[in-house]
């Protein structure tokens, strides 16, 4: 009879309680006793035993329950499990719900589970009517391979996000993200950073302050102060893209990628960047105003191409420029098509119509090799082949200019200035001749098998004739203005480049112009968030890689 009447309590408060659903009133049911009299809980119904709680698509199940009815709340102790459908699951020590507003409060070895991931804290909040789960208790999230630590942090369910505001470190087997601002997405494994974020992988650490990392693929984009570091080298651009598994890296506008080992800068506003982590054999190509700054001494060479390739370690590292192939340091400047410039063995060619400048010195010639000194850091040696020529404009003279011309030159410097000079084969000269006072005695012209030339000061002091000479001094009025140039010359000195600005084809200044303007305006702009990538938004978790890469990784 005791049984039976506790069924029929228990059983008329289930109908009460279906009675109220339409006004949204937390429904108890399958309990083993009910207590109605309120000794121990003013206000309160008490549930035990097997205590389920239903409202509004959420389930509680616990061991005991306080039911308030007037207030449509409800405390739950022991074994406490709350069910959202399929979305999520929640278990803790002691919840409580609060029916009106539809916010759930749970303490004690708190366990988030969605289908993605799983979160353990003290204490966490659930608001149902904006499906938010929130804690500040700190707490460990884990999601497949990665496992993110906080603070505090919010879980979107609808979108299946976690949001974290205070410093938050996620690790995989293949990376760590520490970051202030992390937005999460279980499914994708896609997080987002904003402010000062450190992504460290095997061999590399990234800083950015606005980003985005696939922690499955290990890819990245970067947007704001970012920073790719990895064994010698830094790469810097306003839009950084990172993918781990090819070892592959793009930069876009003001990029600036500086290795540490060969004293060198390479800067431009577009970069590709492959690393072999075994081979160490690099390779970066640089376009759009690419330029190439090498230390030499306590001076500085500024190269500049329509294309540069830097390419092999750090110790064997070779530069190639391509099309329109301009530089320029203090006492030295050039032009050629290309050039091809080795480290090792401090060898640079210049190919394709190349001019040289040391100081007032111009060399031309079909091709030509300067060759340094890899312990003192300074040139050596200069090489022209073929249809060698030297000029050196006369500075006393109105339009006098001393030549020397032969099959090859050889040169010899000294503190990084021309010191001698060896014209060979078929050798000829016009030289114009000065007393102390620097008054003209005439010009001389020569024809010999080798000419030799010792410059002080980047003036010529003595011209010395070899074999088989031909030499004649004509005093100027005797010296017709046009035997005065040597066959095949040609003044190239308006091409002179006189400034590291210089190197710089119009066109490509014109496009640099143009991008820092851009810069200058974003620059300006409200600091937000980027915006959330179409390959987060459309995610397959079913076909993973139909979009991941393809969208991060499209050129501008």
């Amino acid at each position: 009879m005791k049984k039976l009447a506790l069924y029929i309590i228990s059983l008329f408060s289930c109908f009460a309680l279906l009675n109220a659903q339409e006004t949204k009133k937390i429904i108890v049911e399958n309990s083993d006793f009910v207590d109605r009299n309120q000794d121990e809980i003013p206000g309160a119904t008490v549930f035990t035993g097997n205590v389920k709680v239903l409202h509004n698509g959420v389930k509680i199940n616990c061991n005991k329950a306080y039911y308030f009815d007037q207030e449509n709340y409800i405390k739950a102790f022991g074994n406490v499990r709350i069910n959202q459908g399929d979305s999520i699951t929640l278990n803790s020590r002691y919840a409580e719900y609060d029916g009106q507003k539809e916010l759930a409060f749970a303490t004690g070895d708190v366990y988030l589970r969605s289908p993605e991931s799983t979160l353990t804290t003290d204490t966490i909040y659930f608001d149902k009517k904006n499906q938010v789960a929130f804690y500040n208790s700190y707490g460990t999230i884990v999601n497949k391979e990665n496992t993110l630590k906080s603070k505090s942090g919010k879980y979107f369910v609808q979108s299946k996000k976690y949001q974290f505001n205070t410093k938050v470190v996620v690790t995989n087997p293949k990376a760590k993200i520490e970051t202030n601002h992390l937005d999460f997405y279980e499914e994708s494994g896609h997080a987002y950073v904003f402010g000062p974020s450190t992504i460290t992988n095997e061999g590399n650490v990234i800083y950015t302050e606005n980003g985005f990392y696939d922690t499955k693929n290990n890819t990245g984009k970067l947007l704001k102060n970012s920073t790719i570091t990895y064994d010698n080298k830094i790469i810097e651009g306003d839009d950084l893209y990172y993918d781990q598994s090819r070892n592959f890296s793009r930069a876009v506008n003001n990029v600036k990628i500086t290795d540490t080992i060969n004293n060198m800068v390479a800067k431009g506003h577009y970069a590709e960047m492959w690393r072999d982590p075994v081979t160490r054999k690099d390779s970066i190509i640089l376009t759009k105003r690419a330029v190439v700054i090498t230390k030499v001494e306590d001076d500085s060479l500024y190269m500049h191409g329509k294309k540069i390739l830097v390419t092999g370690p750090p110790e064997d590292r070779t530069i190639r420029a391509f099309n329109n192939v301009r530089f320029y340091k203090t006492d030295m400047s050039g032009k050629c098509d290309s050039i091809h410039s080795n480290n090792k063995t401090a060898l640079t060619q210049l190919i394709g119509n190349p001019v040289l400048w040391n100081n007032e010195n111009q060399m031309t010639g079909d091709v030509m090799h300067l060759i340094g000194n890899n312990q003192t850091e300074q040139l050596d040696s200069l090489k022209v082949l073929n249809n060698a020529f030297l000029v050196q404009k006369d500075t006393l003279s109105q339009n006098g200019y001393n030549q020397m011309k032969g099959q090859n030159l050889f040169g010899k410097f000294r503190d990084n200035k021309l010191s001698e000079v060896d014209l060979v084969k078929n050798t000829e000269s016009i030289y114009y001749i000065y007393n102390d006072d620097n008054e003209l005695i005439g010009i001389d012209k020569k024809k010999c098998s080798k000419i030799n030339m010792q410059i002080s000061n980047n003036q010529i002091e003595t011209v010395t004739a070899f074999d088989k000479i031909e030499s004649n001094l004509y005093p100027e009025s005797e010296f017709p203005e046009n035997a005065r140039r040597l066959r095949g010359f040609i003044w190239r000195g308006d091409e002179r480049i006189t400034s590291k600005e210089g190197i710089f084809p119009e066109e490509e200044n014109l496009i640099h112009e143009q991008i820092l303007i851009e810069s200058r305006k974003k620059a300006l702009e409200e600091d937000v968030p980027m915006e959330v990538l179409p390959e987060t938004l459309e995610y397959d978790k079913n076909n993973p890689d139909n979009k991941d890469k393809k969208t991060v990784e499209k050129q501008p």
